[in-house]
């Protein structure tokens, strides 16, 4: 790991694996998709790069893997200036598109070895490596297949494998379980938390807010340009001063549901009640109200994703207003 010192405390401190700062991006439209990014990347980190359709992600994603030209500011990959010294910096990074981008009349082991071929790896080295990769993603034996006759879930896995061709310490991942079902998508994250464990930096950026939250430590929100929120996942979340429950129930919900001071109660499915109370509310008053409305409680749970709550509070039409008037 890189480091370099901090002259006020005199200590080395780790150069981000990604540096961000001030960047902008406004197309030849007049649309402007990036109005000021910043952020760090630590090195092994499992970051997550979240936002809505059109919030600047992919612009983003294309400036660092030089594929957009930025309008201004600075990006800095391992220390190393993607503007000044791009080559060196691209070295350094690896990017698993949305789109299959291979030719699909290939065998997955020639690609992977052709694609080490065209960064410099010497075949014989590209050959252990196409090896080692294609049986991380559990696809050594489809080596010698064509590879359009691969699953949907076999090509992604096949993407990540070209991009690992490279020893990139920084992977990029945009989208990369889009279109597959949540068996095979389950099957990618234990393959990424391989790739992480063994010390390669991961930024992912995806729709299904479940994986963020599954796979990463932190995060960023972008909407419209801004970066809206980021930090660690934990710290996020604990900003949250909702919290969701599901309560499965004997028999049939009534027809008119309780009222719960402070709680907005509604039914899931005819033996589930969907409550949203605050966080600090204490429980054995909410059990008390369902008792006194003849509702018993079976077992309850924690609704699941609270990232997707959020996500919708800080990328709202509402927020994204009161954002616009501040710019």
């Amino acid at each position: 790991m890189s480091l370099e010192p901090n002259v006020s405390t005199g200590h080395s401190e780790p150069v981000p694996a990604l540096s961000i700062r001030d960047l902008r991006k406004t197309y030849d439209t007049g649309v402007q998709a990036l109005k000021g990014v910043s952020l760090d990347v630590m090195p092994g980190d499992f970051y997550a790069l979240l936002g809505p359709n059109g919030a600047g992600k992919s612009t983003l994603i294309g400036i660092v893997s030089s594929l957009v030209n930025k309008t201004s500011g600075e990006v800095h990959v391992f220390g190393v200036d993607l503007h000044a010294q791009r080559q060196a910096a691209m070295r350094l990074l690896g990017l698993v598109p949305q789109e299959m981008n291979f030719n699909f009349f290939e065998k997955p082991f020639d690609i992977l070895v052709n694609y080490a071929g065209f960064y410099g790896v010497p075949r014989a080295e590209a050959m252990l490596r196409a090896e080692e990769e294609l049986k991380r993603a559990l696809l050594w034996d489809k080596k010698d297949a064509m590879s359009r006759t691969l699953s949907g879930g076999m090509k992604r896995r096949l993407m990540i494998a070209r991009a690992m061709m490279t020893r990139p310490r920084l992977l990029i991942l945009d989208e990369p379980t889009a279109g597959v079902d949540i068996e095979i998508r389950r099957g990618m994250w234990k393959t990424l938390k391989q790739i992480n464990a063994a010390g390669t930096t991961i930024i992912l950026t995806t729709h299904y807010l479940e994986e963020a939250e599954s796979l990463c430590r932190n995060l960023a929100i972008i909407d419209r340009g801004h970066i809206v929120e980021q930090g660690p996942m934990r710290a996020l979340l604990a900003k949250l001063d909702v919290e969701g429950f599901l309560f499965d129930i004997d028999g049939s919900l009534p027809a008119t549901l309780p009222e719960i001071e402070g709680v907005v109660v509604s039914a899931a499915d005819d033996h589930t009640l969907d409550l949203d109370m605050p966080r600090a509310m204490d429980l054995n008053r909410v059990f008390a109200a369902l008792n006194a409305a003849g509702i018993r409680v079976r077992s309850m749970r924690t609704k699941s994703n609270r990232l997707e709550e959020l996500f919708v509070r800080l990328t709202g039409d509402e927020a994204a207003a009161k954002r616009e008037l501040a710019a």
